[in-house]
């Protein structure tokens, strides 16, 4: 009978690796879930602002601001960050306190920017740190994800305070 306890201590030990593997596993692959999807959302909220600064930029016959705009919408993945840092520079030199909607649509979506890059860097940092984890290294559990990368731009923030918020609420989406 004593064998049989050692036997018991055995496959519980397994059982808890098996659940402990099952669980990290599970884990490094929703944080990567999350991180591409933050991508996403952040590449959404991009183009809106650009679009959105075309539209202004039209209005207001500002040519260097709406070429800004035109190069973050058709920006190639490698050259996306320096279109978007652009686009961001055009935006702070020009004033955005108009009571047009086209404007209000332009502050609502820079703002977003502001919140959806900062939701990205959160979940790319999650997912680097699980990919950091020692028995997630040994085991390789991450190859199956591209890993995720940093999305550095000028942070639109700094423009987007000094403004009054919108009058005019937009509908989110």
């Amino acid at each position: 009978m004593p064998g049989m306890w050692w036997v018991m201590g055995i496959v519980m030990a397994a059982a808890l690796l098996s659940g402990y593997l099952t669980w990290t596993a599970h884990r490094v692959e929703r944080v990567h879930v999350r991180a591409r999807s933050a991508q996403r959302a952040l590449d959404a909220h991009l183009l809106r602002r650009a679009a959105a600064a075309a539209v202004v930029a039209e209005a207001a016959e500002n040519t260097e601001l709406y070429l800004a705009a035109r190069l973050a919408l058709d920006a190639a993945p490698g050259e996306r960050e320096a279109a978007e840092n652009d686009l961001t520079r055009q935006l702070e030199s020009i004033d955005l306190t108009g009571t047009d909607p086209a404007t209000h649509a332009l502050i609502v979506h820079s703002r977003r920017v502001v919140l959806a890059r900062q939701v990205h860097t959160d979940q790319v940092r999650d997912a680097l740190t699980a990919r950091r984890r020692p028995l997630v290294r040994v085991l390789r559990m991450a190859r199956r994800y591209p890993r995720p990368q940093y999305f550095d731009i000028v942070d639109p923030y700094t423009t987007m305070s000094r403004l009054a918020p919108p009058a005019v609420a937009i509908e989110a989406g």
